[in-house]
């Protein structure tokens, strides 16, 4: 590599100033515990720094209207030089990249203000054109402004189109609307940038954070860094407040914050306009304080959503369809359980019991909650009593928790045996054993999973397929097969932390589902399967292996499985739903992965852009309204509780009406129905 000289003509003095050293110190640490702890640690090398640097410039600039080419190229002189720098405990070479950012940041600013004056033309030819790849850094600074102009109107024309179905509508107040649309979109994007820029050591916050995640998920995708700062009091605030708007949130790849999860029975789920992935863009509260998302600090957006003096909030949301829609909440005290397992009677020719685990949840907070694999049984023991046939567990959408739970919880399935092998970074086996002999149940089972199924989803299905103790019907899983340990970077000042991944784990057979997950025994069609992102789509993904293992077992025999393999799928062909997906599916991936043809900006190309998925996400909407043939009940034991609890009352029912649209639960009480016929 050849040396460069760092004389950046951007800058002369040290924007870090004395945290320069702070940031190479910890910068130190991070490599060392990655290169100790890690399972599979790399050299810090040019593979290192290409992937770091690309990774960090798509960060910084992901639109490519920020830095121009010339900056672009002078940064790029940095690409085979950072893992020199940060083996040398060089941080300086963050100082240009702040340099640049900040440059960029404030000419984008007087671009605006500039063209906010201006009049647009929406009768020109100019054309916008998207791709699922990276433009390339090729913006000339002469026509940053022709740039910003094309993109700010495409978003009005986008905004207008997403108001109305109706075309001859929107032309006739076009004038009007185009107004309104212009000066929101002013005031957002100036918003945002200026939000950045007068935060006092923002920018080199932003930018050190950035970069040292990066240079942690370069090892691989599940390790992170982060710190006590605006993320994890943001995500804190979930556990303590004592009211909710029953909306947990995170994050998307894009720091975009996202609803992940609606709790049943809360605020949000009674309004029914909630679902997984809208984007939250703006809150409010009744005492006039307004938050655009895009333009506001963490902490203060936090700080109205949370705080128990901010009963009712309003919340603008984006959905799947583009579609923008405010929904008014008013906050009500949450229970401890209402994320927990829960179970129910479903029936069709005869009593099936279902329980659902939303995640591997263990005994966290001294007793408050009980753990995922305890709960189950109580849940077991319920159902028996009301003399079910079968059992079906549903890990769909389950994203994994502690190992510990799962262990325990295949232990409840299978007689006694190893369940797992997890391997170290040098490459020491330890079989994870269940040592309980008998089982908490020992009748008919099925699984139900999808690509959301991961982790400790994942390790507990693969035991209970290798045992042949049920059979797993639905999508192939995540893939994910390996374990993390959130460690301190200093155990004497505890405010940085690395989530470092330490250990792989193996099927008892010695196979790997990393990076190809839990194929089920049986496939069922699920909407938008093959787009969802699973563990192969990460550049750094652990690699897929088979180990030789000493781990014993004794498998059940598959005496049923192969004839109620034939009978499900002869069902499933002619299965009216079924199709229905498997059609939708066909549109949805036509959508995604053929290349889109340039938009002109004209209204009515927009418009035809912006509702070219309508009748499709109709046809979707009408997927998952549809009923299926079976009923729902509660247990004996649960009836006589919901008695006394009206807020259990209201979760129970809203979980219920949930569970009547699933074909995955029809099918499955399929299975069971077929298992009792043919073993008469």
């Amino acid at each position: 590599m050849k040396k460069l000289s760092l004389a950046f003509l951007l800058t002369t003095f040290s924007l870090f100033g004395q945290n320069e050293a702070k940031t190479c110190e910890t910068l130190s640490k991070i490599n060392a515990l990655i290169q100790r702890e890690h399972y599979q640690p790399k050299p810090v090398d040019d593979s290192l720094s290409v992937f770091v640097f690309d990774g960090f410039m798509d960060a910084l600039d992901s639109n490519r209207n920020l830095f121009t080419k010339i900056e672009y190229v002078k940064l790029r002189e940095h690409r085979l030089e950072l893992d020199n720098y940060i083996l040398q405990n060089n941080c300086s070479f963050l100082n240009d990249f702040v340099a640049v950012y900040t440059l960029a940041l404030n000419r984008k600013k007087k671009v605006l203000e500039k063209i906010q004056k201006d009049s647009f033309d929406y009768t020109s030819n100019d054309s916008v054109k998207f791709s699922k790849k990276k433009f390339p850094f090729d913006l000339v600074a002469t026509d940053l402004e022709r740039v910003w102009k094309k993109r700010i109107r495409y978003d009005i024309l986008e905004d207008i189109s997403k108001l109305s179905t109706n075309l001859d509508s929107l032309n006739q107040h076009f004038t009007d609307l185009e107004k309104t649309t212009k000066t929101k979109l002013f005031d957002a994007n100036l918003c945002q940038v200026n939000s950045i820029l007068e935060t006092k050591d923002r920018i080199a916050s932003d930018l050190q954070n950035t970069f040292m995640n990066l240079f942690c998920t370069y090892f691989d995708p599940h390790s992170n860094y982060f710190s006590l700062a605006a993320k994890s009091s943001f995500m804190s605030g979930l556990s303590t407040s004592s009211l909710s708007l029953g909306l947990n949130v995170g994050f998307n790849d894009k720091e975009e914050i996202v609803v992940q999860e609606i709790v049943p029975g809360g605020p949000a789920a009674k309004t029914g306009k909630f679902e997984k992935n809208d984007i939250i863009l703006a809150v409010s509260n009744t005492k006039g304080i307004s938050y655009t998302v895009s333009c506001s600090s963490i902490e203060k957006i936090g700080e109205l959503i949370f705080l128990d003096s901010n009963t009712d909030i309003e919340l603008t949301i984006q959905k799947k369809n583009g579609a923008i829609v405010t929904v008014f909440l008013r906050k009500q005290v949450m229970k401890a359980t209402d994320n927990a397992v829960y179970s129910f009677i479903a029936e069709k020719e005869s009593k099936i019991g279902y329980i659902n685990i939303p995640s591997f949840y263990s005994n966290f907070d001294g007793n408050t909650v009980q753990g995922c694999a305890d709960d189950v049984a109580k849940e077991i023991i319920k159902l028996q009593k009301d003399n079910i046939k079968g059992l079906v567990i549903d890990l769909q959408n389950n994203g994994g928790g502690s190992i510990q739970e799962a262990i325990k919880l295949a232990g409840m399935f299978i007689d006694i045996g190893p369940v797992s092998v997890l391997v170290d970074s040098k490459d020491q086996q330890t079989i994870l054993k269940d040592y309980n002999r008998g089982s908490v149940y020992s009748g008919p089972l099925v699984l139900l999973m999808n690509g959301n199924s991961a982790s400790a989803s994942e390790f507990f299905a693969a035991a209970i397929q290798d045992y042949n103790r049920g059979i797993i019907i639905g999508s192939t899983s995540l893939g994910k097969a390996s374990m993390q340990a959130i460690v301190p970077l200093d155990e004497n000042n505890q405010e940085d932390f690395v989530k470092v991944t330490i250990e792989k784990f193996y099927r008892i057979t010695g196979d790997s589902h990393q990076i190809k997950g839990i194929v089920p025994d049986i496939m069922l069609p699920v909407l938008f399967d093959s787009i969802n992102p699973r563990e192969s789509s990460y550049k750094t993904a652990l690699k897929n292996d088979i180990i030789t293992t000493k781990a014993r077992f004794s498998p059940l025999p598959r005496t049923y499985f192969p004839q109620l393999t034939i009978l499900s799928q002869t069902r499933v062909k002619a299965n009216v739903r079924f199709n229905e997906i498997n059609m939708a599916n066909q549109q949805i991936n036509a959508l995604y992965n053929n290349p889109k043809m340039p938009t002109r900006l004209v209204l009515k190309d927009v418009f035809d852009d912006v509702h070219e998925i309508d009748s499709l996400w109709g046809k979707v909407k009408k997927i998952i309204d549809s009923k299926s043939n079976f009923t729902i009940s509660n247990t004996t034991y649960d009836l006589e509780k919901l008695q006394f609890d009206t807020f259990q009352q209201d979760s129970n029912t809203y979980k219920i009406e949930n569970l009547k649209n699933s074909p995955y639960l029809e099918e499955a009480i399929a299975i069971l129905n077929d298992y009792t016929t043919l073993t008469k």
